[in-house]
């Protein structure tokens, strides 16, 4: 892509709308409420044969403090100085405000190409408005309706000149937020290879205020999300796609998720869902967690969310530089992992600080070979031998007299791994027995922490030689009554 376009203008605007028309999904948030859009979120934008990046950015807003808004509008100057073009919004319906004409003042100054485009302005209702954008100074706005999308062709004839003239240009390595994971990794095969064209999916989740986008920050090298001492800054799944160490990853940002009863408004129910849309496409998830109040409830339920899922799990316990007495802290932690989610049993519990950066290359690596166990593979030989000695150790129960026999077991996927046993009367095999299977799989084959999926299957009654005796002694009789 030769073009970087950001989409800035007042809150409740349209940004988002059209951001998604153009992107061609659904990615950023929409909702009537103003100020919706907090981070910047990019994507692949297409017009007809053009292809550019395409940046969502939060409402401008007049703070310069350090306040929320104040930090959000640094932001949004950020994404206006390294984009080469800023289409900057009004709302043609509202008309020209004077916090329009400020703001079409600094993008004079600070932006290399300006196209002025008045928003949902499909209907006479938005004639005087766009009338009153010349006013701005900005030539000719272009009439667009987002949400119905009128104007394209405009929007196209407006870009294609500066895409031409930037053709030469080499493009840049941008951090991506199109959400485009081969979901064939369940079949069979060798583990995927890591490479820049499918990078290693990763999502970040836990409860508001963790630190997720402060520990992502650190990892990036820059403030690229917006931080803060308030709960719930972060609303979109935002990914980030970088190269940790020499390994591809795109790492999604999640909103802090709380309980289910706390949710009322629509907004934070839409980031939830976000989030948790989040973790089905990711191949790893890494649970943060507070180190002041660790395995909180909601803790709990966000991890176990991810094992049901089947992803790949790290958990992860922040803000480690402000403990004392670290050392009692960790057995702690320790012991109450054990406790509390025995399905994770074995997974990787990493210390870290978002702050200072300490412990992020342990993180690294525990991510690495939670997706490495993630995509283990056994023989089924060895599965067949180790089914034999575990049968001998512990025999399955035999319901009302008869056992139940376990005659072959094979791994029938990876990501998570997933193993079927033949097996007669499976549904009479308690839950326990199946555990007991499991926990000798995740210990004797080293799967620790991932997920594993046991299915019993039945082979019914195989015996071909079955009722045969019955029915061959009435054909002897009858032959022998008919001689008679």
């Amino acid at each position: 892509m030769s073009l970087t376009l950001a989409i800035v203008g007042r809150p409740n605007v349209g940004k988002s709308t059209l951001f998604n028309r153009l992107v061609g999904k659904r990615l950023a948030l929409v909702d009537d409420q103003p100020g919706v859009t907090r981070d910047l979120r990019e994507g692949e934008g297409r017009l007809g044969d053009l292809r550019f990046t395409v940046i969502d950015t939060a409402g401008l807003e007049d703070a310069t403090d350090d306040s929320l808004q104040g930090r959000m509008r640094r932001l949004t100057e950020r994404a206006v100085d390294m984009a080469d073009v800023c289409l900057f919004m009004i709302d043609a319906r509202v008309g020209l405000t004077p916090t329009d004409e400020m703001f079409a003042e600094i993008l004079r100054k600070r932006s290399k190409h300006v196209i002025l485009a008045a928003n949902k302005a499909e209907g006479a209702a938005a004639d005087a408005g766009v009338l009153e954008a010349y006013n701005l100074g900005l030539g000719e706005p272009i009439r667009l309706s987002g949400e119905h999308g009128e104007g394209m062709t405009d929007l196209y004839a407006a870009l294609m000149p500066l895409a031409d003239a930037m053709e030469e240009k080499q493009p840049e390595d941008v951090p991506q937020t199109d959400i485009d994971l081969d979901e064939d990794g369940e079949t069979e095969g060798e583990a995927p290879v890591i490479t820049a064209d499918k990078p290693l999916q990763v999502a970040v989740v836990g409860r508001p205020n963790a630190g997720k986008s402060t520990l992502i920050n650190k990892i990036l090298g820059e403030d690229r999300l917006l931080t803060g001492p308030e709960a719930g800054i972060t609303r979109d799944a935002i990914s980030l796609k970088l190269d940790w160490g020499g390994t591809p990853m795109r790492i999604f940002d999640t909103a802090g998720m709380r309980k289910k009863a706390k949710v009322q408004e629509k907004l934070e129910k839409l980031s939830v869902s976000d989030g948790l849309r989040a973790v089905k496409f990711a191949e790893v998830v890494v649970v943060l967690l507070d180190a002041a109040i660790p395995f909180e409830q909601q803790d709990l339920r966000i991890a176990d969310l991810a094992e049901r899922e089947g992803r790949a799990v790290v958990i992860a316990v922040n803000k480690w530089d402000v403990e004392d007495n670290k050392q009692e802290k960790l057995r702690e932690l320790k012991t109450s992992f054990e406790r509390l989610l025995p399905q994770l049993r074995g997974a990787p519990l990493v210390t870290v600080s978002a702050k200072t950066g300490r412990g992020l290359e342990r993180l690294r690596d525990a991510i690495l070979r939670a997706h490495d166990v993630w995509n283990r593979r056994v023989p089924t030989a060895a599965l067949n031998r180790w089914l034999t000695a575990m049968l001998e150790q512990h025999p399955p129960p035999a319901p009302q007299g008869r056992r139940i026999k376990l005659r072959y077991m094979t791994q029938a996927k990876t990501r998570p791994p997933g193993f079927v046993v033949m097996c007669s009367h499976p549904d009479k095999m308690p839950e326990s027995y199946s555990r007991y299977l499991v926990n000798g799989l995740r210990e004797d084959f080293d799967m620790p922490g991932t997920p594993i999926r046991l299915t019993l299957r039945g082979q019914g009654d195989k015996n071909p030689y079955k009722g045969r005796r019955k029915k061959n002694a009435g054909a002897l009789a009858k032959h022998l009554k008919g001689k008679a």
